[in-house]
């Protein structure tokens, strides 16, 4: 039997032929990075390498590392071991990373989003199937509950919020990560309901997006308008702003959180929030389901999320699975801001 192309060490996940680490949590002399949620990208590594596409927001997080950037397909040999980075529909610039050494591909998924019906997150690259040996798959919402409807019938939801409280002179509050959730929001809400307004974590993060080609509403520091204009808007801003003085400043509002999570009526209450919008970047337990199949991977190895239930659920399917344990985040409701 072949050598594992990936392994789990102290450090994070390895590849010992290639001598570099995915997404490592501590501090490596060579680190390759699926993108740039705090989890997976962290400071401290001696060489990084990503997507070119999300080269510019992994700079805005990390500042001025020593950065490799690959356009998608393009392969690059570490020690033998062909490697090459693949969309995952995440956020932008998310990548799948494939590696390939003496006859065996496996491919580290990092966090991907595969929506119903072959639904995109239109804010990056989609998804891309890779057939592989072994493919390295998270399951943030590995559970038959979580099953993601069109993101239309979202917006439409949240756009129908937002006009009652526009109406009744209340500002629409909706939490969503400032990286990814925000920009997702912002490329698909009608601005012509009513001012949209950003907190300040969530603006620079715009500006990488707008300038990789990423159409975005219109939108303002919350803190540059006063209270009265607020009274119609639409802000979006980071969990971590929930139950703020920076929040309180607004007035009376009417709040919400756009998450998967919402999926759980208990996630919503535990929140605190009025509303709950489902609304992922993850994805689904069908969207988890329809990626493994596409690789034809006869050996899967689940990582953070539910891994018990997807890895039984992988073994019923007559494939050989086990699960790593590693140190990413859930992007549950209690999530940093950073997320």
């Amino acid at each position: 039997m072949p050598a594992d192309l990936i392994e789990l060490r102290p450090q994070g996940l390895y590849c010992p032929p290639g001598d570099f680490y995915i997404d490592p949590w501590r501090p490596v002399e060579r680190a390759v990075i699926t993108h740039a949620h705090a989890d997976h990208a962290r400071a401290g590594h001696r060489h990084y390498l990503c997507s070119a596409e999300g080269a510019a927001l992994l700079r805005a997080r990390l500042g001025d590392v020593e950065l490799q950037p690959l356009a998608w397909g393009e392969a690059v040999d570490c020690h033998g071991v062909r490697l090459s980075l693949h969309p995952a529909g995440h956020v932008l610039g998310s990548a799948q990373v494939r590696i390939e050494h003496r006859g065996q591909v496996w491919v580290a998924s990092g966090d991907y989003f595969v929506g119903s019906a072959g639904e995109h997150n239109s804010t990056c690259s989609a998804f891309e199937p890779l057939r592989c040996h072994c493919f390295i798959t998270e399951s943030t919402f590995g559970l038959p509950i979580y099953r993601w409807r069109p993101q239309a019938e979202v917006l439409a939801d949240i756009h129908a919020w937002w006009q009652r409280n526009a109406q009744a002179q209340r500002p629409s509050l909706l939490l969503a990560y400032s990286l990814g959730k925000a920009q997702r929001l912002l490329a698909g809400v009608d601005a012509s309901i009513g001012p949209v307004l950003v907190h300040a974590a969530v603006e620079p993060l715009n500006a990488v997006y707008r300038a990789a080609g990423v159409a975005l509403a219109p939108c303002r520091p919350a803190d540059a308008v006063s209270r009265a204009e607020a009274s119609r808007a639409l802000v979006i801003a980071p969990p971590a702003a929930h139950g703020s003085a920076w929040a309180r400043r607004l007035g009376d509002f009417s709040d919400a959180f756009a998450s998967g999570w919402m999926q759980l009526r208990g996630a919503r209450r535990r929140q605190g929030v009025d509303r709950g919008f489902v609304l992922s970047d993850h994805a689904d337990w069908p969207g988890l389901q329809s990626a493994i199949r596409a690789t034809g991977a006869s050996r899967v190895i689940v990582t953070h999320g539910y891994e018990a239930v997807m890895v039984r659920w992988l073994r019923e399917q007559g494939l050989q699975a086990g699960s790593f344990r590693t140190e990413f985040g859930d992007d549950g409701p209690q999530s940093a801001s950073s997320m």
